[in-house]
């Protein structure tokens, strides 16, 4: 017995419709951008979202730590925004709660139940190799590099830049961090450079973190108390992040000025913005807290430092 194949047009013409339905799908996914890699950091595995625009050939790149919730994949998905207008390739790794607990993210593994740790223990060697890391898987040997963290990715890149800061990088942005790595030798670390370096090492780190491209970057309704740090020393910075950004920024500057110490920090502010990471990414402020314009909403607004509640009288 024969079995005859019956050719049905409609069939095959259904078929030949979800084939290109599925085709298409997958060109867009692979041309669309976005992405997903595991980076060896010296020795440690990091899971890191990225994206890179389609139309952009040779991206500056951007590094985006996550805050308290740990969505790396959401805080890359807010910078393509950005990252398609200015040319630049997003990196957002994740630093799981379970490897990276609050001391080692926020507190950057400096310190720990009331002990700085030896430099060894520190996330920094971590967070360096992922940049020398994005650079090879870019391409981009000598690409120029941003780096923004909100909330407590702004805590992690505040003491990083404080303690351990990477080499070239371009701007270094703390976004509505709830605490600060004040310019002052006397407050004790994680919040000051108190008991981390010798006398004359504190002097050397505190006139480098002054120099370093950081922008104190704030949302002006970022006056909340959701989630915020009270311990003695952040209430000494101030009593909201709107408030103890302001303060840190102004008592470096006046640290620098009494030092004769250069100073490369720069304060902008985004208007209407609040606790959140989306819009801070999505602010016409960014570029401006990035270097990339000088447009922007507010930068280094006028007086605000004649209230300053820090006094530069150490440092």
């Amino acid at each position: 017995m024969h079995t005859r194949m019956v050719y049905k047009p409609h069939i095959h013409g259904v078929v030949v419709f979800f084939l290109c339905v599925v085709l298409a799908a997958c060109s867009e996914a692979r041309d669309s951008g976005y992405g997903q890699l595991r980076i060896d950091a010296a020795g440690t595995e990091i899971k890191v979202f990225t994206y890179r625009s389609p139309t952009c050939a040779n991206p500056s790149l951007l590094f985006v730590f996550h805050g308290l919730n740990r969505k790396a994949e959401g805080v890359r998905d807010s910078a393509v925004d950005v990252a398609d207008r200015a040319c630049l390739m997003v990196f957002a790794p994740l630093f799981d709660k379970e490897r990276f607990p609050n001391w080692r993210y926020h507190r950057a593994g400096v310190f720990r139940k009331g002990r700085v740790q030896p430099p060894s223990r520190w996330t920094a060697a971590t967070m360096h190799a992922l940049l020398d890391e994005a650079k090879k898987i870019a391409k981009r040997p000598d690409a120029k590099m941003y780096l923004f963290g909100h909330s407590a990715g702004g805590q992690f890149l505040s003491r990083i830049a404080a303690y351990a800061p990477p080499p070239d990088v371009q701007r270094i942005v703390i976004a509505n961090p709830s605490v600060y790595v004040a310019p002052l030798v006397d407050e004790a670390a994680p919040n000051g450079f108190g008991g981390v370096f010798s006398s004359r090492q504190t002097r050397r780190q505190l006139e480098t973190y002054l120099a370093l491209p950081i922008t104190i970057y704030l949302g002006q309704q970022d006056t909340g108390d959701k989630s915020l740090v009270r311990h003695a020393a952040a209430m000494r910075q101030g009593a909201t992040r709107l408030e103890r950004g302001r303060n840190v920024y102004c008592l470096a500057r006046d640290v620098a000025q009494q030092k004769g110490w250069t100073f490369n920090w720069r304060l902008v502010e985004a208007v209407g913005v609040g606790h959140s990471s989306r819009r801070m990414l999505r602010a016409p402020a960014l570029q401006r807290a990035l270097g990339l314009s000088e447009a922007g909403d507010v930068a280094e607004p006028g007086g605000i430092c004649s209230d300053n509640s820090l006094a530069a009288t150490d440092g």
